[in-house]
């Protein structure tokens, strides 16, 4: 009877353990379950920043061409937005118009008049004054001055070797030193023209004017075509190309050259127009290589910053503990393997009396029992040599470090 209540209260127990067991799996899976919907929405609402961030970063990034009249330059023409306008530019060489007699200046007058009359298309006449940059002249002449100055050198060498030489005719000799005098004062003439030149440059009123024709050209004058847009730009060039060999020809008769705008010369003749206060300290050149054109930012978020920054620093702290740890270990089996050399002679004597104990019945008791016996002893015998031997070197290594200490 007392069994079997026993085994009805231990099934009730385990009945009730049971129930307690599932019912905790279930809270489990529902909190499971929550906490992956919480880490999800956590990573959507990530995405969304990011998204967002990203799209507002693209936003700001823009072309400092958003802020032109004009969308190219290519083929020696300004090309303004969506194609509108073809332009080409014909820069003419200024005549001096006051120094000019009467007949001459009535020759110009009627060469201006027929350019005028033979006009067929509009055009703009286009005035644009410029800081003189001597930049340009002055490197050029420092290259010239340091030719000449190598060739002073090779004649002075030339009039040094045959100076003190009987052999040579006086003529000769006088011919290379009037060759001398002459290249030196080519080298002297020089420098004195470079330092003119660059006080010059320090002058910021030394202004000069460039005159130029600005043509023209609509595709919408070709009406309703078919045309791709290759074939109007083609279209454009011949038509543009034609009419500035048309102004040239006819600014001659007026004794005004001219010649039409690269695409390199357009580039510089826009960079002027739109940098009038900072053209005399950075030129066209300067500009392209500095990547002027493009006026967008491209630093990063000084958060992403932070966080790529605490990336390196932790994917670095990692490496350094997993040295320490790889040490460690190495240190931790450089320990158990000392140990067991220590322990080496002790631990034969223990396998040595198993070895002893499970051959008693072939050995016999007495037998075994004696080499147990002598087994122990030397044991204990090696125990103590041992304990000496670790004293003795602990004073060793004492003494030593002491000695090292009064050393120093």
């Amino acid at each position: 009877m007392e069994e079997n209540q026993i085994t009805s209260l231990l099934s009730t127990l385990l009945i009730v353990f049971s129930v307690i067991l599932v019912f905790l799996v279930f809270i489990y899976i529902i909190v499971l379950m929550k906490n992956r919907k919480v880490n999800n929405t956590e990573k959507t609402n990530k995405d969304n920043k990011k998204e967002k961030s990203s799209k507002k970063t693209s936003s700001q990034s823009s072309s400092i061409y958003d802020f032109m009249e004009f969308e190219d330059i290519q083929d020696n023409m300004i090309i303004q937005k969506e194609n509108f306008k073809y332009i080409m530019v014909v820069e003419c060489q200024g005549v001096n118009y006051d120094l000019m007699s009467g007949l001459e200046k009535n020759g110009v007058e009627e060469g201006f008049l027929q350019f005028l009359n033979t006009l067929r298309h509009p055009v703009q006449l286009y005035v644009q004054t410029r800081t003189v940059n001597l930049e340009n002249s002055i490197n050029n002449y420092k290259s010239k001055i340091s030719e000449i100055e190598s060739d002073l050198f090779k004649k002075r060498q030339e009039y040094m070797a045959i100076k003190d030489n009987p052999d040579i005719p006086a003529a000769q000799k006088q011919k290379a030193f009037y060759a001398l005098v002459k290249q030196n004062n080519l080298y002297e003439y020089g420098l004195d023209i470079v330092e003119d030149t660059e006080k010059m440059s320090l002058n910021k009123n030394i202004l000069s004017k460039r005159y130029y024709v600005v043509i023209p050209y609509y595709p919408s004058d070709l009406g309703d075509n078919k045309f791709d847009q290759a074939e109007i730009k083609n279209i454009a060039f011949s038509e543009l190309y034609t009419r500035a060999q048309a102004v040239i020809r006819t600014l001659s008769g007026c004794e005004v050259k001219g010649k039409i705008l690269n695409s390199k010369e357009l580039i510089e003749l826009l960079y002027v127009a739109y940098n009038r206060d900072h053209e005399e300290d950075f030129n066209i050149d300067r500009a392209i290589q500095a990547q002027y054109d493009k006026i967008y930012s491209t630093s990063e978020d000084v958060y992403q910053k932070r966080i790529m920054e605490l990336d390196k620093r932790i994917e670095e702290k990692a490496i350094e503990r997993a040295r320490e740890k790889v040490e460690e270990a190495k240190t931790d089996l450089e320990k158990e393997a000392k140990r067991k050399e220590a322990e080496m002679d002790q631990l034969i004597n223990e396998l040595t009396k198993v070895v002893l104990e499970n051959n008693k019945k072939y050995l016999g008791d007495d037998l075994v029992d004696k080499a147990v016996e002598k087994v122990e002893k030397e044991s204990k015998q090696a125990k103590k040599t041992g304990k000496k031997e670790a004293n003795n070197n602990e004073k060793e290594e004492k003494s030593r470090t002491r000695r090292t200490s009064s050393s120093k």
